[in-house]
């Protein structure tokens, strides 16, 4: 396991940051006062979509190394909670290769402990921001073979950047980088399922000065373009699975999807 800083950057304790405050949501300790308030702040809602993005993660995660994916570029990883995704892949394929991406400097003090790769396998963790997709890249081309699929998982993460952020842009450049075989996993807050909640959900995020950018499901569904998404396609996080063990069925607020690259 290796990281791309030194010395760990200042942690800010004085704004919330989104990581903290999904951490908080999932019962998690490694966060402030400053992001306890903002959860406080949220309908109980939000801590299900919490841990339905999880639980999601874990079940496409665990469909993909089924299927000989062994390379997994996951951003917005957060703060490690287990099962993280390499151990779920590494479970299936100990030889897999994963880095992971996040830009709260609180996420690095833990990947060194946390996110450490089996003896026959590798992790990565590299301090960006999904905003910066090039210097992802970078360092992500030390670790993976972008001559071979890579899982692309983005978590939870694309509703934290607003239209005029170019969330589209961002996702459709870091696709076109992988090559056919490859897979785009991705969850999603959304904002024509319970529009009330989701209405909520923004204003408490602001007041913590943090902004949401919740899609409807076209919008969504734009991130997909052009892939072939995999059945049951584009659901809510609930919704998806690939194997005979059936999730408990429960509304959600959040899409969730696999798609494959042509």
């Amino acid at each position: 396991m290796t990281t791309d800083t030194p010395q760990p950057p200042q942690i800010d304790t004085a704004n919330a940051h989104p990581a903290r405050v999904y951490d908080w949501l999932l019962g998690g300790k490694d966060n402030y006062p400053v992001d306890e308030a903002v959860g406080e702040k949220l309908p109980p809602e939000a801590r299900d979509a919490a841990r339905q993005n999880r639980q999601f993660m874990q079940r496409a995660a665990g469909w993909l190394a089924t299927q000989g994916v062994d390379q997994f570029l996951d951003i917005g990883t957060g703060i490690p909670t287990e099962p993280n995704l390499h151990q779920i892949v590494q479970r299936i394929t100990p030889t897999a290769k994963i880095v992971y991406t996040d830009n709260d400097p609180i996420v690095l003090r833990h990947a060194q402990a946390l996110l450490t790769s089996g003896p026959e396998g590798a992790t990565d963790y590299i301090q960006a921001d999904v905003r910066q997709p090039a210097a992802i890249l970078e360092r992500a081309r030390t670790v993976l073979d972008f001559e071979r699929p890579i899982a692309l998982s983005l978590i939870a993460l694309m509703h934290f950047v607003p239209d005029e952020q170019d969330a589209h842009g961002i996702v459709r450049d870091l696709v076109a980088t992988l090559p056919s075989g490859s897979y785009l996993v991705m969850s999603h807050a959304a904002s024509d399922l319970y529009p009330e909640l989701a209405e909520m959900v923004t204003a408490e995020y602001a007041k913590g000065g943090i902004r949401l950018g919740f899609r409807t499901r076209a919008e969504v569904a734009r991130f997909f373009d052009d892939l072939d998404l995999v059945e049951p396609g584009l659901v809510t996080a609930p919704e998806w699975f690939r194997t005979d063990q059936v999730p408990v069925a429960e509304g959600s607020g959040i899409y969730s999807a696999v798609a494959r690259v042509r």
